[in-house]
C-alpha cells in the first residue's frame, strides 16, 4: 500500500518530511510578511494621528491663542482687571485648553503606536502549531 509508512523508505520519509518543512517555512514566512504590513499601516495611521495633533496644537498656538487671548483679555479688562494682568492671564487659560485638545490627538497616536499592537500574535500562533505537527511527525 502506497499511503502506509511503515512500508515505505527510511530515505523518501525524510524526503517528504524536509519538503514539508521547506514548503511550511515559505509559508510561514509569507505569513509574517503580510503581518508585518498590517502592522506598518497600523503604524502609520498612529504617526498620522501623532502629525496631526502637532499640527493642530501648534496651529491653534498660532492663530487661535491671539485670537481668544485678546477676547478673554477684554473680557477681563470689562471686569475691572489691569490690562496687563488680564493679557497674562487670557493666555494661560487659552493655553491649557489648546494644550489639552493638543495632547489628546498625541495621547491617541501614541497609544496605536504600542508595542503591544505591533506583535505578530498570528504567526506566532502559527508558528506553534507548525511546531506541535513537527513534534507529531517526529
Amino acid at each position: 500500500m502506497p499511503g502506509n509508512t511503515e512500508s515505505r523508505p527510511l530515505a523518501e520519509l525524510l524526503g517528504g518530511l524536509v519538503s514539508d518543512l521547506s514548503t511550511l517555512f515559505r509559508q510561514e514566512v509569507q505569513l509574517a510578511k503580510t503581518e508585518a504590513g498590517e502592522k506598518v499601516s497600523q503604524t502609520m495611521g498612529g504617526v498620522s494621528s501623532i502629525a496631526i495633533g502637532g499640527v493642530l496644537a501648534l496651529g491653534a498656538l498660532g492663530v487661535f491663542l491671539s485670537a481668544v487671548v485678546s477676547l478673554v483679555a477684554a473680557f477681563f479688562v470689562n471686569q475691572g482687571m489691569d490690562p496687563t494682568m488680564a493679557n497674562a492671564l487670557a493666555a494661560i487659560i487659552v493655553t491649557v485648553i489648546v494644550g489639552i485638545i493638543g495632547w489628546t490627538f498625541i495621547s491617541k497616536g501614541l497609544n496605536a503606536l504600542k508595542a503591544s499592537n505591533l506583535n505578530l500574535n498570528r504567526t506566532a500562533a502559527s508558528l506553534g502549531r507548525d511546531a506541535d505537527i513537527v513534534k507529531e511527525r517526529l
